[in-house]
């Protein structure tokens, strides 16, 4: 068995480059950040189209044994961008139909999410789908699908009661009411808490230890996972899709039902995470 001792430090040129979206490698640590800071990282439509390129190029790069998911300062991600959903809908086309595990492509190294500030709805699909998650002590999630009046469709329902059971995940999804990080914690959903200064120098000393296992052994155990999970779960994916393609089709979803409501959403959160 070969073990990948320590590289020297390698910073990478990427191979993908988008404003929304930006890309590093590190000592085999390759980082997908979200940047879009002025709007919480919200889910435009360019950043969207941008997130799998950059995944899928980090994946490709042999000198990147594990991926990771962050958020530009202050947030992680605040979720689909309201308005823009407000506006053109570009980021939610209800002619288009919902893709199972959403914005994520196949990919073959693990992927950690080092969640920085909240996760919010599309945001909080993102961190579900990661491999594992940690937590600045400034992070918080919520579900507010029910208060967009849009639809999970990134596995949402099928991920969020994996981590934290069936229960905590209905009230999540039917309140639309905000968790701290330490109460993510305790309900299982991020695997610790540190201080916010502290998450990327956590999540670094992780993949360090990931890089030191045999690469190929860790990408076997990611299958094996995935399928053992698939032959409980995959119709799961398939059902919340079919679903949420239904609900578009049977409430003639309008943009402009989402702008009316931003504002209060908008302000019920802040309300939350100020206490």
């Amino acid at each position: 068995m070969s073990i990948l001792l320590r590289r020297d430090i390698y910073v990478a040129t990427p191979q993908f480059t988008n404003e929304t979206v930006t890309t590093s490698v590190v000592d085999g640590m390759g980082t997908v950040t979200l940047n879009r800071p002025e709007a919480r990282n919200a889910l435009s439509s360019e950043l969207l189209s941008a997130l799998p390129e950059a995944l899928r190029s980090l994946d490709e790069d042999p000198e990147v044994d594990v991926l990771v998911l962050t958020g530009a300062d202050p947030a992680f991600c605040a979720g689909l961008d309201l308005k823009e959903l407000g506006g053109s809908g570009e980021n939610i086309n209800p002619n288009r139909p919902l893709k199972a595990r959403g914005p994520f492509p196949s990919y073959s190294k693990p992927l950690i999410g080092a969640i920085n500030g909240v996760a919010v709805t599309g945001g909080l699909e993102l961190a579900l789908a990661c491999d594992f998650l940690i937590a600045s002590d400034r992070a918080a999630f919520a579900d507010t699908h029910a208060r967009v009046g849009v639809m999970p469709g990134w596995g949402l329902s099928v991920l969020l009661p994996q981590a934290i059971g069936l229960r905590r995940a209905r009230e999540m999804s039917l309140t639309g009411n905000y968790i701290d990080a330490q109460t993510a914690a305790a309900w299982g959903l991020v695997n610790r808490v540190v201080p916010h200064e502290l998450l990327l120098e956590t999540v670094r000393s992780l993949a360090s230890d990931i890089s030191s296992n045999d690469q190929e052994g860790v990408q076997q155990i990611l299958k094996t996972y995935e399928r053992t999970g698939d032959t409980t779960v995959a119709e799961g994916w398939e059902i919340e899709a079919a679903m949420g393609s239904d609900w578009l089709d049977r409430t003639n979803f309008k943009p402009e039902k989402v702008a009316q409501r931003r504002a209060e959403i908008q302000s019920r959160g802040r309300n939350q995470n100020s206490s």
